[in-house]
């Protein structure tokens, strides 16, 4: 390959912050995103596991709401029947009971607001695995990226020795060069050979874990365009996080179901008041016809008295997690902190490292056409061209690398803001809403309500019927 080529490759490197991606269609960095998004089975599940912690709010309220329960027996008896005197009988009920929560010191619209602080910390989960499924996506779709310029970086070297040993058998042919020399060209091209297949295996792994992570094989992934904004320093980064990342959120929430469930815990040793009603109808001697119909109405007043000490330690269990759940807070706090200067420092290195490498490409471009024109002349021998393409080759793939990590560092820095998401990247797809399965079941509305049709209705609009 002439060094025109070599130049006119940097070229485009130069121009478009990445090496240029062939002419055909081009899976763009959004269209990686939607597909992944799309695609994950993991937001479907955690997506489930949101809907079974909205049912936990309907079957809270629904504890506040009265209760109908039937009841019916039937009984067949005999006395005497080891004597003449033999009397049988057949008797039956049936009856309807009545029953409804008067007053529990709150406990039960304790449950309620731990089962709402639930739902809001697994939408905050569900967000931060949204985080986690578009990073995935977005390093497969750069460092497949990468694979391919590394096959090409590769593939351009094995063509270049290919041509540097024909040049050196040529030269040795006519004496102006030794067996060494071609040797030497020999062993640089098999090593080159080498390296382009290990570049192509690592381009299918890279193939491999798009598909896990997008539902289908690449076919082009584009160049991946601007950088998106991020923050104007690291502490305000670190604040950006503090304030929106779901984690943060989430632990958050944790603490107060921790500080909602210890309130009920003390409430457990309160008292329960309910009122019931019955009403049975009940059949005598079925053989004689005779029956009766009892009602009755009433208030039961129950609590505990002794429980052998459960009632105490469950109190403690609930400080325990109460405190587990406050140290959590601190825990993700420092980690988010701490993963947003990772990141931040990625970012700063992998710019310098840009930097750098453009400058190490260019003089080992010129050293390459230098030394390969002074060989020419017989000042260098053949060892010194394979260096110097080597050193060029090297360089190049330092610059690629980098650049493409400028790109994953960028995101990540996204992610740990807790600005990785659908809405904040723009994308254009039909997002998941978590509030019109909540805002269907939040009431216990029965199957056959119009609250429970509309909710056949969102069932059926997200697949699930």
């Amino acid at each position: 390959m002439s060094s025109s080529t070599w130049k006119s490759k940097l070229a485009a490197l130069a121009a478009a912050g990445l090496l240029a991606a062939p002419a055909a269609y081009a899976q763009s960095l959004s269209d990686t995103l939607i597909g992944a998004y799309n695609h994950s089975g993991l937001l479907e599940q955690n997506r489930a596991v949101l809907r079974a912690a909205d049912e936990d709010v309907a079957q809270a309220v629904a504890l506040l709401r009265p209760t109908l329960e039937y009841t019916a027996g039937y009984s067949y008896g005999a006395t005497g029947f080891t004597s003449s005197s033999n009397v049988e009988t057949a008797t039956g009920n049936v009856g309807i009971t009545a029953g409804l929560l008067l007053y529990d010191f709150g406990r039960t619209r304790l449950s309620i607001d731990a089962a709402k602080e639930t739902v809001l910390a697994t939408r905050d989960a569900l967000k931060g695995i949204e985080q986690d499924v578009l990073l995935r996506a977005l390093a497969a779709h750069m460092n497949v990226r990468r694979s391919q310029e590394f096959v090409s970086l590769a593939e351009n070297s094995v063509r270049l020795i290919a041509e540097e040993l024909r040049a050196a058998q040529d030269r040795f042919e006519v004496g102006e060069v030794t067996r060494t020399d071609v040797s030497l060209a020999e062993a640089r091209l098999a090593s080159a050979r080498s390296t382009l297949a290990a570049a192509q295996g690592n381009l299918a792994q890279s193939r491999e874990e798009y598909r896990a992570a997008v539902g289908v094989y690449p076919t082009n992934p584009g160049a991946p365009g601007p950088l998106p904004p991020t923050a104007d320093s690291l502490e305000a980064a670190r604040d950006i996080s503090i304030r929106t990342h779901p984690d943060m959120s989430q632990a958050k929430r944790n603490v107060t179901i921790a500080e909602i469930n210890l309130a009920r815990a003390d409430s457990l040793k309160l008292p329960t008041l309910r009122g019931f009603a019955d009403v049975t109808h009940k059949f005598g001697d079925l053989s004689s016809g005779r029956s009766r119909d009892d009602a009755s109405v009433g208030l039961s007043l129950s609590g505990p008295i002794y429980q052998g000490g459960a009632l105490a330690s469950q109190i403690r269990q609930a400080i325990a997690q109460r405190d587990a759940a406050r140290g959590a807070l601190h825990v993700v706090r420092h980690n988010l902190g701490q993963e947003v200067g990772n990141a931040w420092s990625a970012i700063l290195v992998a710019q310098a490292s840009v930097r750098a490498g453009t400058q190490q490409v260019r003089a080992a471009q010129e050293a390459f056409d230098g030394t390969r024109e002074e060989a020419q002349l017989g000042a260098r021998t053949t060892l010194d061209v394979l260096d110097a393409e080597q050193d060029l080759l090297d360089a190049q793939a330092d610059l690629v690398s980098a650049q493409i990590d400028v790109y994953i560092a960028t995101y990540q820095l996204l992610s740990a803001m807790g600005l990785m998401s659908v809405e904040h990247l723009g994308l254009n797809v039909p997002t998941y809403d978590p509030a019109a399965y909540y805002n269907s079941v939040r009431n216990a509305p029965a199957g056959v309500s119009a609250q429970g049709r509309e909710l056949d209705r969102v069932l059926r609009a997200i697949g699930k019927q």
